[in-house]
């Protein structure tokens, strides 16, 4: 284990509450700065966006480094506006400490305490700080009283307490204490560090007034860390700088990482490391355990991802409910203005940037009004082009009430799959969930975990309004393939068609978003505000009086509550207060007239079909949903319910010989026997003329090509690549012999830069291998190569990169996924071990006739003599 000298800390709190301000202070107070910035004369040190200087609000979380004694810090100072909380959310989940900002004035707000189940989400100690002390009408007492009822009784003030507050919080405490012992500040340092207790400290950071106590407890009631010797990180944001460089910006977990070192997880290479402060920086050659990070030269890392031994998941609780259509400027590329929003996207990924096909606009989700504001100025900046938006839409969401079997069949000529998958609603929030109970004598396992991954690869659109679907396990219970016309990409297209057909055979139900709201407003207007929630759709708790004024929580739909409190300071004339955040999702209260008023026709979604294809004499033939258990090849599973997921396995067997003759005879029409005699034994053709007599479709003249983007597969293998010379030659092994059983021309393509005295091209056994040139990406090179191939013939491209799938197929080159490849190498193993073992008992075979025959030669020699 390496123990780390350095903590990171995080500030959060509500708009306007002093977060900034405070940053400034234990800044200045440790030395790191040489005077206090403020907000209001737009020369804060860590407000250094223009439009952050504008508004006064802090829009991106930014980082600074400080001392205090022995222990080095990492501070990040978050967003305080909603409309920027997923910001300020994936910072969390590097945080050692919090400090948590109350305003005196205020209290404990609606938003202070989203934030206070956020970092009690991610179990993150915290220090409490109390801001605007100095204001007129701020009550100690009053805010403490608050602050205990409204947070957490186990919020001490450090300052004035006694020894019996604390004991309280700790069982071995509390019996060190009933036996004569006191409290150290160790044992503080640990219930803070065990979230037992949360220190409060009073003060304001205008006048920087108490904020040393805040340093020195910082510096003497916190913990240093130990973190594994392996390397390991977690990234919690992606940035890009002045001159248009990507920065992934991560925390270091677990041993060390090197400027020029190759990461693991993406097959790339480290091109320098910055430890940001403020807008300055420096570049370290290495960086430890503890450290937070921007790194330059990697371009697939996302927001959210573990690196190296690092395990952990982020899941964010603050998503945008909110979808807004983007205009563009008149004659700009759309395409074009997809990728740079989608650059945009992978810094801030719940925009969920999306092409809307049917009406050819494109959509973004977002928190709010302000947040538009801000990409219009991002965009405006980065690229010199305007763009606005329009009105906001609700994004609906479907899931399903009952229990079905979806089935998707696909098979064009020279195709074959079929995929069984059984459709269970869950519980709200749960997701989706995906599942295997297929019995492997009818299903491969390789092929299970194909028809998951494509499960997971796609958001699958419901049957209803064409919106992503969830809450609802989906598990593989059967399919079939053919051991000779099967392709990997075959069953992504039964996986898909067969999610649709279970939709619709199912009870679909349309979701809509719902807001958890807290409404204050004078106890005059309660009533008032009551009969609104009701007239919304909305429910509510009893009302709790505060002074002169009524609290209400309670949940309400967004579509109906979006844009209440513009009513709330209306009606109150500026004396109420209505905030919300999001709730999740329950069923849509208007769920016909939303339908009726999408228009959305799933028989006409062509993107995501919920019919099949099947074959019969010879051509491929769609068959609708409604239609398609007439046609399938495995019947459908019968006396399943909802409380019984797992698959009965009396009901899944392989084929008998007559019910695959059944289904040859099916797609290809019922051959006539020939009857014939061969060296006395009657032997049964059958009359394949009606194949000669099919239509061939026209053929590219030259050889098919099968182009490979050789670091993208070794990092999609489930193991870990721990030296890349040995798997990028174990990889060409693979190759080769997968080239003994396809007619495809192999030619594997690597980033030149990563290997030590690049070769070029060179030819290994037939494969092409290609290290790519100085300064050319091996994406470049496979865009062109496939371009120029597909002229003239068939081309293939294996990567799972998403951009170079999307330019290789406008090349007009097929695509498969690296995890396809493997699938088909690994087939390509079991075939040839399956033609040696009978090369093998040919030369046996041989060997025995021809030893007989020399025997009897001998025989024949010795007779004569």
């Amino acid at each position: 284990m390496i123990k780390s000298d350095k903590l990171t800390i995080g500030i959060t709190a509500p708009v306007d509450a002093g977060k900034t301000t405070l940053s400034e202070c234990l800044l200045f107070n440790s030395g790191s700065i040489r005077k206090i910035g403020r907000v209001d004369h737009k020369n804060a040190f860590l407000d250094t966006y223009e439009l952050e200087k504008q508004r006064g609000i802090t829009i991106f979380s930014k980082q600074a480094e400080f001392v205090l004694g022995n222990k080095k810090f990492t501070l990040l100072d978050t967003p305080g506006h909603i409309d920027f909380s997923a910001e300020m959310e994936r910072t969390l989940q590097v945080l050692d400490y919090a400090i948590l900002i109350v305003s005196a004035p205020d209290g404990v707000t609606a938003y202070t305490r989203t934030l206070w189940n956020l970092l009690s989400q991610y179990r993150v100690p915290v220090f409490i700080f109390v801001n605007k002390m100095d204001q007129s009408g701020a009550d100690r007492n009053r805010v403490y009283d608050n602050i205990r009822k409204m947070l957490s009784s186990e919020c001490i003030d450090l300052e004035s307490c006694d020894e019996e507050e604390l004991v309280v919080c700790d069982e071995k405490l509390l019996e060190k204490h009933l036996e004569g012992g006191h409290v150290t500040d160790e044992d503080i340092r640990k219930l803070i560090s065990w979230r037992r207790i949360f220190p409060v400290y009073f003060g304001s950071a205008l006048k920087n007034d108490n904020i040393q106590a805040l340093s020195d407890a910082l510096e003497n009631l916190t913990l240093l860390r130990a973190y594994p010797d392996e390397f390991g990180a977690r990234v919690f944001k992606i940035s890009r700088d002045a001159s248009g460089n990507r920065l992934t910006h991560m925390k270091i977990t677990g041993g060390s990482l090197s400027a020029k070192e190759m990461l693991a997880d993406t097959g790339e290479k480290i091109d320098r490391i910055r430890i940001m402060n403020g807008l300055r920086f420096t570049e370290p050659k290495e960086v430890k355990a503890g450290d937070v990070c921007a790194c330059l030269g990697i371009s697939s890392t996302y927001c959210g991802q573990s690196l190296g031994c690092d395990t952990s998941r982020f899941i964010p609780e603050m998503t945008p409910v909110l979808s807004y259509r983007v205009i563009l400027p008149d004659g700009a590329d759309v395409h074009d203005m997809l990728m740079k929003l989608r650059q945009i996207q992978e810094e801030e990924p719940q925009l969920a940037i999306e092409w809307d096909e049917e009406h050819s606009v494109i959509n973004a989700r977002l928190m709010g009004i302000v947040q538009t504001e801000v990409l219009r100025t991002i965009f405006k900046d980065r690229f010199g082009q305007d763009i606005d938006f329009g009105e906001g839409n609700i994004v609906y969401m479907e899931t399903v009430k009952g229990v079905s079997e979806g089935v998707g069949h696909y098979e064009p000529l020279r195709h074959y799959s079929e995929v069984h998958l059984l459709l269970e609603p869950l519980e709200r929030g749960a997701g989706l969930v995906f599942e295997s109970a297929a019995d492997n004598d009818v299903l491969k396992p390789h092929w299970q975990s194909l028809i998951l991954s494509h499960l997971e690869e796609k958001t699958h659109r419901g049957v209803l309004t064409g919106s992503p679907i969830t809450d609802m396990k989906i598990t593989v219970i059967s399919g079939r393939d053919h051991v000779k016309h099967t392709e990997p990409g075959d069953f992504r297209q039964a996986t898909y068609r067969a999610v649709r057909h279970g939709l619709m055979r199912n009870n679909p139900v349309l979701l809509e978003p719902y807001y958890d709201f807290t409404l204050t407003v004078p106890s005059s207007q309660a009533g008032r505000a009551m009969s609104d929630i009701q007239r919304m759709y909305g429910t509510f708790d009893a009302p709790v009086t505060e002074g002169e004024y009524t609290v209400i929580t309670g949940r309400g739909p967004v579509s109906e509550m979006n844009g209440y409190h513009a009513e709330v300071i209306s009606y109150t004339r500026g004396e109420g207060r209505f905030f919300a955040r999001s709730g999740g999702y329950e069923e849509c209260h208007n769920q016909e007239e939303v339908v009726e008023k999408t228009g959305y026709s799933p028989d006409r979604d062509t993107d995501n079909p919920s019919g099949s294809i099947f074959c019969s004499h010879g051509a491929g033939y769609y068959v609708p949903w409604n239609e398609v258990e007439e046609h399938m090849h495995i019947g459908l599973l019968e006396n399943f319910s909802a409380q019984e997921s797992s698959v009965k396995g009396g009901s899944l067997r392989p084929a008998s010989d007559d019910e695959l003759k059944a289904i040859f005879e099916k797609t290809y029409g019922k051959s006539e026997k020939r009857v014939r005699a061969y060296r006395g034994k009657t032997v049964v053709d059958y009359d394949d003329s009606a194949y000669k007599s099919l239509p061939r479709q026209k053929k590219k003249t030259g050889p098919p090509y099968l182009i490979v983007d050789g670091y993208n597969v070794l990092f999609a293998r489930e193991e870990k690549v721990d030296d890349i010379e040995i798997a990028r030659l174990g990889l060409i092994e693979e190759l080769k012999d997968y080239s003994t059983v396809t007619d495809d021309k192999i030619v594997l393509v690597f980033d030149g830069y990563k290997v030590r005295g690049n070769t070029g091209t060179v030819t290994f056994d037939g494969i092409e291998i290609v290290y790519t040139k100085e300064n050319e990406t091996a994406d470049s090179y496979i865009e062109k190569t496939a371009t120029e191939l597909s002229k003239t013939s068939e081309v293939t491209v294996a990567t799972s990169d998403y951009m170079e799938q999307l330019v290789v197929f406008g090349s007009g080159a097929r695509r498969i996924t690296s995890k396809e490849l493997i699938y088909m190498m690994e087939e390509s193993k079991e075939k040839v071990r399956s033609t040696l073992a009978e090369y093998k008992a040919e030369i046996k075979r041989d060997r025995r006739l021809k030893d007989a025959f020399d025997k009897v030669v001998k025989e024949k020699k010795d007779d004569k003599s």
